[in-house]
């Protein structure tokens, strides 16, 4: 079960990560970027919680509990 949900954050992390950059790419981040010299708060918020689940996830499987 560990197994199953670790791969699942991890999942789950990469595509925030992935939204997080092409969001990153977008026209309304390109004008907040002009503007305020960092992207949309959107942007920053898929990329860290992208982070922080592919984190939980990688250290799910290494981490998890031996014979479960």
């Amino acid at each position: 079960m560990y197994k199953v949900l670790s791969i699942a954050l991890l999942a789950v992390g990469i595509l925030l990560i992935v939204w997080g950059v092409r969001a990153g790419d977008s026209f309304s981040s390109d004008v907040s970027r002009f503007f305020t010299g960092s992207p949309t708060d959107k942007t920053v918020w898929m990329l860290i919680g992208g982070s922080v689940a592919c984190l939980a996830g990688l250290s799910g499987l290494f981490l998890s509990p031996k014979g479960k």
